[in-house]
């Protein structure tokens, strides 16, 4: 079929005769069909032209390139490795569609072809190194937390630390702690009754429960001295609660040792009793030692006080004492003023405590009996004597039990033959450990 075009249609145009069938081989290649006719590529080309919508990539371009990926690069290693796993992943899609939106403005307003590939590759490249280098950093230190202070600490803990870096001491530092010292009594002569296999299997049998409770009132242990336990709170977990949780794994130790008797009772194995001092202040802690051996540890005044608190526990007949910070640290619980007291090595004298219990849970008779206990020791401080051995021998009475009232009896009958004097500040001073 013959078909004719007016020549007027064509005045002003450009006409471009080809073809498009296959068989007569002008199919061409093309990014958008592998088989476009060639014709319409000179067509589009010429459309184009005259549009001036040609994408185009000149040579000198070759900066920008260069420059994002500069840029992107400089940016992304500096700010990934500060961020969390999740915020790292928004940063980078953030990334990702950014210079992809911003390549599309480049293609779609400019008509400018600048490569995409390489900045996407970067991008993607820097996450992964990211990702797995934290994720190596992150074994590492888990691994060298589990190997320093996992003898000291529980596990749980040890991952607390690991998951919250700023949380621990890493270095020696002075810091407001409690301490704790506990003892068994009269150990030397248990260890003389048993054999070294039974004495080994008791020590093992008392010291597991008792590194339990401090480890679970958030507690790190020192050391094993002997039959003694040396522990302490506020390290290298920082911890605003550490004389209330001293108070509360050191009477939970109490508690527990009635089970451990049990134990031993079904043995045969003599019953054994223990003594436990707390103290909060400043005190020094962290790796401490020599050239050949290390240890964590704290050192200071009140680290010595709560040593010498525990040996005052036989002297006044009590299975605890606290020091006074740390009893005005926790006031919820109800305590029994035991003494002002003047330690050997300390001449600032110090308030020690028996905690009782929460006042809640105290009972109306021990209620009862503190506040006569406190009215008697007024008198006592007054040098009201005949006074204080009324009230004292009163208690005794009461709670014959208690070695507490018959040392203040003795001594009030001590005070009142040999009067200490008008200046006399109700101190007593020990002069043994």
């Amino acid at each position: 079929m013959e078909r004719r075009i007016p020549m007027e249609d064509l005045l002003g145009k450009i006409v471009l005769v080809g073809t498009s069938a296959k068989g007569l081989s002008d199919l061409r290649p093309t990014p958008m069909d592998p088989e476009f006719p060639g014709v319409e590529i000179h067509a589009n080309l010429i459309s184009g032209i005259f549009d001036q919508n040609i994408k185009h990539s000149p040579v000198e371009l070759w900066w920008m390139e260069f420059l994002q990926l500069l840029m992107v690069g400089i940016l992304l290693s500096l700010l990934l490795p500060q961020l969390s796993p999740v915020i790292s992943i928004i940063t980078t899609v953030i990334a990702l569609t950014s210079v992809s939106s911003l390549n599309f403005y480049f293609w779609d307003q400019l008509n400018l072809h600048i490569p995409l590939a390489s900045i996407l590759t970067l991008i993607v490249i820097l996450f992964l190194l990211n990702i797995i280098y934290g994720f190596v950093v992150e074994r590492r230190g888990k691994r060298q937390l589990s190997t320093l202070f996992g003898q000291y600490l529980p596990p749980e803990l040890v991952t607390e630390m690991s998951e919250d870096p700023e949380s621990y001491i890493q270095g020696a530092q002075t810091r407001d702690m409690s301490v704790l010292f506990s003892d068994i009594r009269s150990f030397t002569t248990i260890s003389e009754s048993l054999s070294a296999e039974e004495l080994s299997e008791l020590m093992n049998m008392y010291l597991t429960p008792m590194t339990k409770i401090i480890h679970n009132s958030r507690g790190t242990i020192d050391k094993y001295i002997g039959d003694a336990v040396m522990a302490f709170w506020g390290a290298p977990l920082k911890d605003e609660d550490h004389a209330r949780h001293a108070i509360k794994g050191g009477l939970a130790m109490l508690e527990r040792l009635k089970g451990v008797q049990e134990m031993f009772s079904e043995r045969g194995w003599p019953q054994i009793n223990i003594g436990v001092g707390i103290n909060s202040g400043m005190m020094s802690v962290g790796d401490m030692g020599s050239e050949f051996r290390m240890a964590y540890t704290v050192l200071g005044d009140a680290v010595n006080l709560a040593s010498r608190l525990e040996g005052l526990t036989k002297t006044y007949g009590v299975e605890i004492i606290v020091g006074e910070a740390t009893k005005n640290a926790v006031p919820e619980y109800a305590y029994r003023e035991l003494d002002l007291v003047r330690v050997k090595g300390k001449e600032q004298p110090v308030g020690i405590y028996e905690p009782i219990a929460l006042h809640n849970e105290i009972s109306p008779d021990e209620e009862q009996e503190l506040d006569l206990f406190n009215d008697c020791l007024k008198h006592y401080r007054r040098q009201d004597w005949n006074t204080a051995e009324s009230i004292f021998q009163q208690l005794i009475q009461a709670h014959p039990e208690r070695l507490l009232y018959k040392l203040y009896l003795e001594r009030t009958i001590d005070y009142r033959n040999s009067p200490p004097g008008e200046d006399w500040d109700g101190v007593f001073t020990h002069k043994t450990k």
